[in-house]
């Protein structure tokens, strides 16, 4: 087991504590076990002298003296101006000084004085025990001295210790003990977990997290360490698809670069017409090529965030029947059809142009790709209350429930199969989820199966129309 492992910093950390509370209990309970005796009986004494200026001059004041005294273990004495016993308590514990001793100089000190009240100290010298006495004028010829015995705790003492090294030992037994399953209780799911995360390190995402153990924070630990499995398991996954699919659309231009390069060198070496037909297949693929690199450094510009958004008004309805203009040669030799339905002549928005083009545009593509055998995609742009709504639909066969919370990563939708898109790369759903965001616009999708997709986002119109409202 390791010196540092958290199954032995628990294990010291309990015995440290279990010292510490022996440690406690050692200094209170004997090194000052005579301060605080002698703080006690002082204490009482003290009570019992208030008690008795209290109910002075009541009848049964007797009573009350001799039940004070009982209470607190002391000896009360009454006496005249010349040291004359007149009462002395019921109670008469060992130790207490009577009036029959020889030394009774203390009395007469007192009684001599003007003091209302004093503590004297008496020590026997045979037997070496002290007496502590308090002493009250009650009036001009009345005097009461209150004392306890202050006998040496030594034995006492003694017998404490030797009970507390007993104490000790056995504590530091069960300490021992108790420790060693508390941290094995608390650390074994914890180390369990450890192994399994170098796993997953290792790439293993086959890995589960978890705990048999009734505590939250492990419980709570298990759970998201199973989620960040499960998040990074997919990252994976798309990673791989990413390389795959990549790989693909890269290959498949250079394929056929190389081919008809080759074709134009060896075969149509002689015939012009044949090379400027090579010539434009080559240059289709090359531009396909800068299309491909240039989407990914767009995504990748704008996960890291150094594109900022570089605002400007502008009319959607002409931006939109812009880029529909690039479609034309679709339509002539694909028989694609693209209806366009909106209901205002111009509508004016505040947003970066480029980019909002690169929203319409990608999702066009998207809709080409994965339509239906009608060829058709549909555009709507809808000005609602407080924003304007643009949709772009296909007829195809629609995309699973499951599948659409991951349709935005790249590549998601080809993983299984992936095909040669017929315009686009594969990562325009990417770009337009990072440019959407950028805007802090609310976008999705809706999709029914056999029906097709709808892609949707909406634009605010709330801030455009305040400003107007606001201006001169």
């Amino acid at each position: 087991m390791k010196k540092n492992s958290l199954h032995i910093k628990i294990w010291q950390y309990f015995l440290l504590f279990s010292l510490l509370i022996l440690g406690f209990l050692w200094t209170f309970q004997v090194l000052f076990l005579n301060q605080f005796y002698r703080m006690s009986k002082t204490k009482d004494i003290a009570s019992v002298a208030n008690t008795i200026e209290r109910y002075e001059g009541i009848d049964n004041i007797a009573d009350v003296i001799d039940q004070a005294a009982m209470d607190k273990g002391v000896c009360v004495e009454i006496v005249n101006e010349k040291a004359n016993t007149l009462y002395t308590s019921t109670y008469f514990g060992k130790g207490c000084v009577s009036s029959k001793e020889e030394s009774l100089g203390y009395k007469k000190d007192f009684i001599r004085s003007d003091k209302k009240r004093q503590t004297y100290e008496l020590i026997n010298p045979m037997y070496e025990n002290r007496t502590l006495v308090q002493a009250i004028r009650l009036n001009s010829k009345n005097f009461a001295f209150i004392n306890t015995s202050m006998d040496p705790i030594d034995g006492t003492v003694d017998i404490l210790q030797t009970q507390l090294i007993y104490v000790t030992i056995i504590v530091l037994i069960l300490s021992f003990i108790v420790a060693y399953f508390i941290s094995h209780h608390i650390s074994k799911p914890i180390v369990q977990m450890n192994k399994a995360a170098k796993g997953l390190a290792e790439g293993k995402f086959q890995v589960s997290f978890k705990t048999e153990e009734d505590i939250n924070e492990l419980n709570e630990l298990a759970t998201t360490l199973n989620y960040a499995k499960d998040e990074l398991a997919k990252t994976d996954e798309l990673r791989q698809d990413l390389m795959a699919n990549v790989s693909h659309d890269l290959k498949t231009p250079l394929t056929m670069i190389k081919a008809y390069a080759e074709m134009s060198r060896d075969l149509h070496a002689k015939d012009k017409k044949k090379q400027k037909e090579d010539m434009n297949i080559i240059i289709d693929e090359v531009d396909r090529l800068t299309i491909l690199v240039n989407d990914i450094l767009e995504l990748s510009s704008m996960q890291s965030n150094i594109n900022e958004l570089n605002k400007e008004e502008f009319d959607l309805i002409h931006l939109t029947k812009e880029i529909l203009h690039r479609y034309t040669v679709l339509q002539e030799t694909e028989n694609y059809i693209f209806e366009f339905n909106h209901q205002e002549k111009e509508l004016l928005i505040t947003a970066d142009k480029k980019k909002i083009e690169q929203v319409i545009y990608n999702l066009i593509n998207n809709a080409i790709n994965y339509t239906g055998e009608d060829n058709k995609v549909i555009i709507n742009i809808i000005k609602e209350p407080k924003d304007i709504l643009i949709e772009i639909k296909d007829t195809g066969k629609g995309i699973k429930e499951e599948d659409l919370p991951y349709i935005w990563d790249k590549y998601y939708k080809n993983k299984k199969k992936h095909k040669r898109n017929l315009v686009g790369t594969g990562l325009g759903l990417s770009i337009v989820k990072n440019a959407l965001q950028l805007h802090n616009y609310k976008y999705g999708v809706t999709s029914e199966k056999n029906k097709g997709s709808c892609f949707y986002f909406k634009i605010p119109t709330r801030t455009k129309e305040l400003s107007k409202l606001n201006s001169p």
